[in-house]
């Protein structure tokens, strides 16, 4: 897939819209407080749906929420809905766009560093469901992405942080040099819209060589087993585990079976331990116990054999890499027995 083109400030060319039939824009309550005002004016007359903000929302009854009301708009196939938010809108402006009378087009306008980094770029779509991510879903890439690097400014720094881990993933399993560059600096001193670059470019090519992830594009899951199933064991719960958090803590879990495997030096393991320890702290690790059963249904796994993506160094990466049990129990009390 083509690269989308990258702004500071959102401009949507009325030539975008022009062949639809009609045009719904979902957001959440954050986005439709602090984003969907700076591109009104620049949308043509459309219906509005406003969903609750969270990973909590991403299911199926928010999905019926949106269909119900592009049905009631008369929407057909040959309109358009434009998702304005982070991965979760992007994820079920997709997913309910693809499968709404099999399928109308989407835009996608990311706000957050996440979407703009990663959720927005490939045509991933889906929604959780009970506390398994993603388990529902569809390939569908949008019609268009607009990724304007001045929605940052509108992030509280939690959900910057929580993007960062993408931007790490992807400087750890394509670009060494990049890595040295943001290991030791601060997130408020990153250069964003130069990471954002690096990502989208990035993901892009692996997309356009492997588009429905039956080989190379399962690199970008590096973190995500673990990662995923701790994510879905805290949703519902008081204290839900923002995207990169989760995923910076199953990179330490899965960079440490790239140890035991050989494909990572110990001093490299120390190295990504260090950041990302240093940046998001340690998580509350649950047992093997609970969080095996999330780790064995993972979309990448076949049969009973979890497959894993794991560095190679750190620059490179490889995917369908068995795991057993007891290196997953071993790389989790490694996590638990490491000091911050």
């Amino acid at each position: 897939m083509k690269a989308p083109p990258i702004q500071s400030a959102p401009r949507l060319p009325k030539s975008l819209f022009r062949g639809y039939s009609g045009v719904a824009v979902v957001a959440d309550e954050n986005t439709f407080r602090h984003c969907y005002g700076k591109i009104k004016e620049q949308l043509p007359p459309h219906q509005l749906i406003v969903i609750p903000a969270g990973e909590q929302f991403k299911n199926l009854d928010t999905c019926r929420t949106i269909w119900q009301q592009m049905t009631d708009a008369g929407l057909d196939r040959h309109s358009v809905l434009v998702g304005i938010g982070g991965g979760v809108i992007g994820d079920m402006a997709g997913f309910c766009a693809s499968t709404f009378k099999r399928g109308m087009a989407c835009i996608l306008v990311p706000t957050t560093l996440l979407a703009m980094a990663d959720a927005s770029i490939g045509g991933k779509t889906g929604i959780d469901f009970g506390r398994l991510k993603n388990h529902i879903g569809t390939f569908a890439l949008p019609a268009s992405t607009w990724i304007a690097t001045g929605f940052l400014d509108t992030l509280p720094r939690a959900e910057l942080r929580s993007g960062f881990a993408e931007v790490i993933k992807h400087a750890l399993i394509s670009d060494k040099q990049l890595w040295n560059e943001i290991r030791n600096k601060p997130l408020e001193k990153q250069n964003f819209r130069k990471l954002v670059r690096h990502s989208v470019e990035f993901k892009s090519a692996i997309v356009r060589k492997d588009p429905r992830e039956s080989g190379l594009r399962k690199v970008l899951n590096f973190g995500h087993t673990v990662g995923h199933a701790l994510e879905g064991l805290t949703l519902g719960t008081a204290q839900p585990l923002l995207h990169g958090e989760a995923i910076a803590a199953g990179m330490i879990v899965e960079g440490h079976i790239a140890y035991q495997k050989k494909l990572l030096r110990e001093a490299e393991l120390e190295e990504i331990t260090a950041c990302l320890l240093g940046l998001f702290g340690k998580v509350e690790m649950p047992s093997a116990e609970r969080l095996l059963p999330g780790i064995g249904q993972d979309k990448k796994n076949k049969g009973k054999m979890v497959l894993l993506a794991l560095p190679k160094g750190i620059g490179k990466a490889v995917y369908d890499i068995p795991v057993s049990e007891a290196q997953i129990r071993a790389a989790l009390g490694y996590y638990r027995e490491r000091q911050t």
